[in-house]
């Protein structure tokens, strides 16, 4: 009979080989992922459920004209393109843009990142109201409590 060579197979795998395979599996995924369509978060995609991210004005302002125009998809995908939304998170947000409902802006100017700052301005324009959804949108707070918040500002 003829004799068989087994320590061929009882060596361990290099470690080397085991590493290129590791670093294959993650670009394959990291690939599958970007083909899906996933991309990394911008600066204003935070992913705080039920939170609104902060739109600047002039992004608010063109999405508006964009489904005035009857241009909600281009709108849609422009909010996408800028912030790094998710789809579901844009379509939210572009109609509560459309439907002129609060949406959080980001600051214009140094100091107006202030929560109390913001509350302030909105309250001397007599939009108290915003000011409540600005600060349960912002802290989480509910409605009561922002309320109480407000008045004490």
């Amino acid at each position: 009979m003829a004799h068989h060579d087994t320590q061929a197979y009882d060596q361990p795998m290099p470690t080397l080989v085991i590493i290129v395979i590791a670093i294959i599996i993650i670009a394959g995924v990291i690939g599958l992922a970007l083909r899906a369509g996933a991309r990394p978060s911008a600066t204003l995609a935070w992913r705080t459920p039920g939170f609104l991210p902060p739109i600047p004005e002039h992004l608010q302002e063109r999405i508006l004209e964009l489904t005035a125009e009857g241009r909600g998809l281009d709108a849609i995908r422009l909010l996408r393109q800028e912030t790094g939304l998710g789809l579901r998170e844009a379509r939210t947000i572009t109609a509560a843009i459309k439907a002129g409902r609060y949406t959080p802006t980001t600051p214009e100017r140094p100091g107006d990142g202030d929560l109390a700052f913001r509350v302030q301005e909105l309250k001397a324009a007599g939009h108290t109201d915003h000011a409540i959804e600005l600060v349960r949108t912002e802290t989480g707070m509910t409605r009561d409590q922002a309320e109480t918040f407000v008045s004490l500002i």
